[in-house]
């Protein structure tokens, strides 16, 4: 007789030896199908700029949907910041889960560790691609122990955590009179974007710096933008002014030598995509802080393994992704959460950038800061309304339906 876990659940106060019962549906629980849906997210501040003249003004969502044999479906998602930025774009996500798919139909969702080994083997690279099957696997493994995601991460650390707030890259003056409005929302940590003329941007750091209150910290984040010779007339201009320099160029060494001319401290993002390159970081002191962004790692198993390998080595970290809706902000806030206080140097809370709301039970800034649900899995229920019809669906061994 094969018990479902509705059963089990409703068994276990009166018959404990089900316990082991209750573990044997754990392992029999299968991976029956998938599905994708696509959704637009507008800003709400109309575009958003980084370094080369690279904007957005509506961002290309995946939402994933990974449904069990017992019915139970979690759901992740997946938001490149354009094709321009990461080896990463929309349309990749969905093309690249119609190839992996069908390998993972009779899979354990929950056996996490394995399923990402073997998402390896069938598609090899493309993080991107795998980072919200692995999510929406979090997301079931949370409903299935009844446990929010964040405990099963390693536990809330405080009553909420704080989070930055992204200044597109505009004239100096322009950017210079959003931190007021910023800090009236709560945030009194600001990432400026710059990486352009490297004149200007000594204008945009010098007119921002003037607007900071005691107690504010800003980021002068470059998205590697900058070459060398740029990088360093800009940490020199600005030596004087308290400031993180985050990813000036685009290679690890162009930065490693820009980090050894400043006297700034340091952020690495762009170069941050594996254990190897933190141990590789860390031994060549290269960074103070680094940027955890959890499709860019492949998902919630290999970002914890980066957020683990990080608190042990005593690195602080920004946890985060290249950008995404609902569903996106409360994988990060489960993350971000079960991260240790002293060494969580900020997140961030992308839905409150954009126009559509994806699920209901979100995490939501308050004075900027945020806490992750403590509702099982994610915490959230998508809205179909607003995801509409699957444009993906795969549905059997070998098939790979395109709804």
């Amino acid at each position: 007789m094969r018990w479902t876990i509705k059963e089990f659940r409703g068994s276990l106060n009166q018959v404990p030896v089900l316990n082991y019962r209750l573990s044997v549906s754990f392992n029999e629980m299968k991976i029956s199908r998938i599905d994708v849906y696509q959704v637009d997210l507008p800003l709400h501040e109309g575009n958003y700029n980084w370094s080369g003249g690279k904007s957005v003004s509506v961002f290309d969502s995946s939402v994933v949907a990974i449904s069990t044999d017992d019915g139970t479906i979690g759901y992740g998602e997946v938001c490149p910041l354009g094709p321009f930025y990461l080896p990463a774009y929309a349309e990749g996500v969905r093309a690249g889960i119609r190839e992996i798919g069908p390998h993972l139909l009779g899979r354990n969702p929950c056996e996490l560790e394995k399923l990402n080994y073997h998402m390896d083997r069938v598609l090899k690279g493309h993080p991107y691609v795998k980072s919200g099957i692995d999510i929406a696997c979090w997301d079931i493994l949370g409903q299935v122990c009844e446990q929010p995601v964040c405990t099963l991460l390693g536990g809330y650390y405080g009553d909420a955590y704080m989070l930055y707030r992204a200044i597109s890259q505009e004239a100096p003056e322009q950017m210079a009179a959003k931190v007021a409005s910023y800090r009236a929302e709560g945030y009194s940590r600001f990432q400026l974007k710059v990486g352009g003329d490297p004149d200007v941007d000594i204008l945009r750091i010098q007119a921002v710096a003037q607007e900071l209150k005691p107690g504010d910290k800003l980021i002068a984040d470059a998205n590697t933008g900058w070459l060398m010779h740029e990088a360093m007339r800009v940490v020199q201009a600005v030596r004087d002014t308290d400031i993180y320099i985050e990813q000036p160029c685009l290679s690890y060494e162009e930065c490693l030598s820009v980090r050894r001319h400043a006297n700034h401290p340091f952020v690495l993002d762009e170069n941050i995509d594996s254990l190897d390159i933190l141990l590789r970081g860390r031994a060549d002191l290269a960074m103070d802080v680094v940027n955890i962004k959890i499709s860019k790692f492949g998902g919630l198993t290999k970002a914890r393994q980066a957020r683990d390998l990080c608190a042990r080595l005593g690195i602080a970290m920004t946890i985060e992704d290249s950008w995404g809706g609902d569903i996106t902000t409360a994988a990060i806030s489960h993350l971000a959460h079960s991260t240790p206080t002293e060494l969580l140097f900020t997140s961030t809370d992308f839905n409150s950038y954009v126009t559509v709301s994806t699920a209901e039970g979100a995490p939501q800034r308050e004075q900027g800061r945020m806490k992750a649900s403590r509702e099982q899995g994610l915490g959230i229920k998508p809205r179909m309304d607003i995801l509409g019809k699957p444009v993906v669906s795969v549905t059997q061994w070998g098939g790979r339906g395109s709804g």
